[in-house]
């Protein structure tokens, strides 16, 4: 199963907006105890560090520091990236997206975003993994391919008109995805992370801006989520889902990028040996089109 999610165009996202807001949001979080600097209590009139606090802690001026966090990334070398990146301890996901924002001379730009798609091999792999639920996923978190089981499992998106195929739309726009994953926060945060970092390898991916501002307008959580500027790379875990045939699901996911410069990922689905939720999976993938089509009535 197989098509091209499409979205309507926006403007670019402003990528010296995007970086100033990056920076302000990074260093309100670091309280001066953090770094090891005097903390004057009510006289501090800024959450967290000052500018020039963390100037000093980067070793570099303030002046240049506010240039930076103003938006005027243009020329800073990657070593003074680095010396920020120290100082507001971020970790490798926000280190790669301040980078990919700030964009020094080292930095090579991205290419600009191309139209996504699964190679024939690809579709037949996902086909071949008949026990195990497993999807395509591209930029601005677009679901591209799927098989049966993950079908029968998150709903049947053949369904749905290409542009919905889309895990921020599904998250933030339809409920029965609210009843759907246990955790409904939590997956709300990942997806929101995922956006934040094609923003800052893709600002100029107008229908990523176009997603951005549509959710901003039909979903508060969402404005929430994306106010916070957090970015984090999360390719395994555990899932909890409440499904509408087989109950509570428990599934182990993994998430590998395919090594192909597409930026595409296969994402993969599988439960405890001999749990009930392998169970479950087992019961799902022997129901075969029957579990698809009831999922996705439910779904």
């Amino acid at each position: 199963m197989d098509e091209q999610p499409e979205a309507a165009a926006g403007r670019p996202l402003d990528r010296r907006a995007e970086l100033s807001e990056f920076l302000r949001s990074r260093r309100a979080r670091l309280k001066p105890e953090d770094a090891g600097l005097p903390d004057f209590g009510r006289h501090r009139r800024v959450p967290g560090l000052r500018r020039e606090e963390l100037a000093q802690l980067a070793g570099v001026s303030v002046a240049y520091y506010t240039r930076l966090e103003q938006g005027n990334g243009r020329n800073v070398s990657a070593e003074v990236l680095d010396s920020i990146a120290r100082a507001l301890r971020l970790t490798d996901a926000e280190h790669a997206h301040l980078t990919h924002l700030a964009k020094p001379k080292a930095h090579k730009k991205k290419p600009a975003a191309r139209p996504q798609h699964t190679r024939p091999a690809l579709r037949q792999l996902l086909d071949a993994m008949e026990g195990v639920p497993a999807y395509v996923v591209g930029r601005r978190s677009d679901i591209l391919a799927w098989n049966r089981l993950a079908a029968a499992v998150f709903g049947d998106w053949s369904e749905l008109p290409p542009a919905e195929r889309n895990w921020a739309r599904l998250v933030f726009l339809r409920p029965d995805y609210r009843d759907l994953f246990v955790d409904w926060e939590q997956k709300a945060i990942d997806i929101v992370c995922i956006l934040r970092m094609d923003a800052g390898c893709h600002p100029d991916d107008t229908r990523l801006s176009a997603l951005v501002g549509e959710l901003s307008v039909k979903s508060g959580e969402f404005r929430r989520l994306w106010a916070t500027h957090d970015v984090k790379e999360k390719n395994h875990g555990v899932k909890q889902l409440h499904h509408p045939l087989v109950g509570e699901l428990s599934l182990n996911y993994e998430g590998f990028r395919i090594p192909d410069g597409t930026e595409l990922s296969l994402v993969t689905y599988h439960a405890e040996p001999g749990s009930p939720s392998a169970e479950s999976l087992r019961l799902l993938a022997s129901w075969g089109t029957d579990a698809t089509r009831a999922a996705a009535s439910t779904l």
